[in-house]
């Protein structure tokens, strides 16, 4: 049986269930690290990559990956998506007032923040997105996530885990030279990567972590966050997903707000097609909205594009993502 086209040119754009399916088979890896696995592909991750990652460390200058998080962002209240709400529970004036209830003079400041896991930079667990009902590893999703949050592949099994070698394809300073960024609406594809990959000199290996820079960020923040969240984007075509599988990444991310290109590549109604196929069927994990410029700046300035990359989620029991502030040390 011959693999999935990773020409978008190939895709039915008039069946999407049926171009999800075919790549769900093809690059389905239930059961590659055991009926209990919780960790998908950053299995791909172990003690020597981790090694061979911090070899990559030459001046120790750190570089975080992280959006802000402020009632500022992109947020525009889908499904119940909120930007970060940051509340002070006691403030400089309470301690000037003496109202604490410390003795001798002592004063504090406390505070508080209220947001959806998904509501910044982040990262997708393996529990966010399902496909006919399944979860990861051919589990039942109800028997997964319920009210009780993700009991089987919370975010808290991966707190100690990814920190591997990262590396960054900045696609839109190469096929777009002259601004650095890809239209909306700009699907990346196989030869895109590869093409970026060869013109940095830089090869992609078993469990590295991929940034792929859009570009999209910096234009949202120098005109406005518009339809930042949820509108048109660059991203990454459905037909990338056999790459995503061959090269055995442990996870990947971008600048955008849903990793994939949208509209998504159907003619009729779709949602992204490429989350359906990758995260309950590969067992790839997703990261989402980050700040991939002063990285992408650092890394043309010095020729080098991979790094030590440390992005440990909030081991938040049960839950199917986690806010992060990843850093890249070069």
């Amino acid at each position: 049986m011959s693999l999935p086209s990773a020409n978008p040119a190939e895709l039915d754009r008039q069946d999407p269930a049926a171009e999800i399916a075919a790549r769900a088979e093809a690059f389905r890896n239930w059961g590659r690290w055991g009926a209990d696995d919780v960790l998908g592909t950053l299995n791909f991750i172990d003690e020597a990559k981790r090694v061979e990652a911090a070899a990559l460390v030459r001046s120790g200058r750190v570089i975080s990956l992280a959006q802000s998080f402020d009632t500022n962002g992109p947020q525009k209240g889908w499904r119940r998506r909120t930007n970060p709400v940051h509340t002070m529970t006691d403030t400089g004036t309470d301690a000037e007032r003496g109202n604490q209830g410390f003795p001798h003079g002592m004063g504090g400041a406390d505070d508080v923040i209220s947001m959806p896991l998904q509501c910044s930079t982040q990262w997708d667990g393996l529990g966010h997105i399902f496909d006919g009902g399944m979860a990861w590893n051919g589990r039942r999703a109800g028997d997964v996530v319920t009210s009780d949050g993700d009991l089987v592949t919370g975010i808290e099994h991966a707190a100690s885990v990814i920190v591997s070698r990262g590396v960054l394809l900045d696609v839109a300073r190469h096929l777009r030279p002259d601004t650095g960024e890809l239209d909306d609406g700009h699907a990346i594809t196989v030869a895109d990567l590869e093409a970026t990959a060869a013109a940095q000199d830089v090869t992609i290996g078993r469990g590295d972590i991929v940034l792929v820079r859009t570009g999209q960020y910096a234009r949202a923040r120098r005109d406005g966050w518009n339809d930042y969240a949820g509108g048109p984007a660059p991203g990454l075509s459905l037909t990338t997903a056999g790459w995503l599988h061959a090269t055995e990444l442990a996870a990947i991310a971008t600048d955008t707000w849903g990793f994939e290109v949208r509209p998504n590549e159907f003619d009729v109604p779709a949602f992204q097609p490429l989350h359906q196929v990758v995260i309950p069927n590969m067992g790839l994990t997703i990261g989402e909205m980050w700040n991939l410029d002063e990285l992408a700046d650092a890394c043309a300035q010095r020729g080098i594009w991979d790094f030590l990359l440390s992005a440990a989620p909030l081991p938040i029991t049960g839950a199917v993502g986690s806010p992060i502030n990843p850093v890249a040390i070069l």
